[in-house]
């Protein structure tokens, strides 16, 4: 029986476990041994963002069974708020921890996500380091609805993985998780955002002296000004601002 999770903390009315990585790959281990299905989903702060003006993204997120911090903003906001997450951890970390751990239990992978080639290529990555991991990958330019999606479906089931790792960003691929949560066998679905796209080099992270320690958005940025220059220098004000006004409102409550 898997362990129960920590009581979720509330951020902006999304609920975060305060998690450690460690802790969410034993849990991840638990319930496939269990055959308990879960679904696992991650927050930054464009997320929160993002659900403040999407409430079928909320609601996806908050039906998720583990919500986990992926960006510094959010852990920040949680401690502001009153609630301790222990870590932030982001897929491109952790990917590689995954992979031992279904090399170790021969748990299959399937990527969906990215530009056509680019799962694929990501896969190769993790079979250089991990040659006898089984993975199996599908594109996530298809059409979410109808025969297009139906095939990616047979795809899946085919391969039967105990893993399915989603990255279509946000919100599509939290509403691909939901709508298609029992039409195939994978035990856990988790969404990833751009992990394959990292992996296979068609999106380069900053420095590890960066990414570790609260920029790994100005990396993004930088690489990426273009398309990213919303998200993050109009988003990060607007996700503090929230949280200020959650943080002054609690504070008026108490007084």
């Amino acid at each position: 029986m898997p362990l129960p999770l920590p009581t979720p903390c509330d951020i902006a009315g999304i609920k975060v476990h305060p998690l450690s990585l460690a802790a969410l790959l034993q849990w991840l281990a638990e319930r496939i041994a269990a055959g308990e299905r879960g679904t696992v989903m991650y927050v930054n702060a464009h997320a929160i963002n993002l659900a403040q003006v999407q409430p079928a993204f909320r609601e996806h997120l908050n039906r998720a069974d583990v919500v986990f911090c992926d960006g510094y903003g959010v852990r920040l906001g949680a401690a502001l708020l009153g609630c301790r997450l222990p870590e932030r951890f982001t897929p491109p970390d952790w990917i590689a921890r995954l992979a031992a751990l279904c090399t170790e239990h021969r748990y299959r992978l399937f990527f969906l996500g990215a530009r056509p080639g680019v799962a694929a290529c990501a896969a190769d990555t993790l079979r250089v380091r991990f040659p006898t991991l089984e993975i199996s990958t599908h594109h996530g330019h298809f059409d979410l609805s109808g025969p297009e999606n139906e095939a990616v479906l047979e795809q899946i089931c085919v391969a039967a993985p105990h893993i399915l790792l989603v990255g279509m960003g946000m919100p599509r691929q939290e509403a691909w998780m939901v709508a298609n949560h029992l039409r195939h066998p994978a035990t856990i679905v988790i969404s990833v955002g751009a992990l394959f796209d990292y992996m296979a080099g068609e999106v380069r992270r900053g420095p590890a002296w960066m990414t570790e320690h609260g920029g790994e958005w100005l990396a993004r940025l930088w690489y990426e000004p273009r398309r990213l220059w919303r998200r993050y220098l109009l988003g990060n004000p607007a996700f503090l601002w929230l949280i200020l006004q959650i943080w002054a409102r609690k504070r008026r409550l108490r007084s």
